[in-house]
């Protein structure tokens, strides 16, 4: 752990990239130290929340290279039910993405996002509100201990 806070904001950036994508990681531990060994809020809000945003984008990507016809095949999902989903993401693009931050689904959300091809500008927008929030909370909480 101490790697990463020898690299600063960089290794900040490393972090909340990775823990962003499928890799299982999380920069929660890392942006607490970094709070405690007193490095900028602003800072480390803006970095770990621009480099979640862009290991989100990076699942979001990845989903979207892929298609529908493999989730029947691979996965057994009747088309009826992956139509449905495909409507579900569409309806709720802005809520869904929101929701990107969250341990565990976060990432496959991403994913499913860009599987069904929903707008990557309107994702990218809400995935970074969502991340933002989160990591503003995780500070402010972290500030106050």
């Amino acid at each position: 752990m101490s790697f990463w806070f020898s690299l600063g904001y960089g290794g900040l950036f490393l972090v909340s990239f990775l823990s962003a994508t499928i890799i299982p990681f999380s920069s929660d531990i890392i942006v607490i130290g970094m709070i405690a060994l007193k490095y900028d809020a602003a800072w480390v809000f803006v970095i770990a929340s621009i480099g979640n945003t862009l290991g989100g984008m990076t699942n979001y990507y990845i989903g979207r290279a892929g298609k529908t016809e493999w989730i029947h095949k691979y996965l057994r999902i009747s088309d009826n039910k992956i139509k449905k989903a495909e409507h579900y993401v569409h309806k709720y693009t802005t809520l869904t993405a929101l929701f990107t931050w969250m341990p565990a689904i976060g990432d496959a959300i991403a994913l499913v996002l860009g599987l069904f091809k929903a707008p990557p500008f309107k994702v990218c927008l809400f995935m970074f509100l969502g991340k933002a929030a989160r990591y503003f909370i995780l500070i402010f909480f972290t500030q106050l201990f």
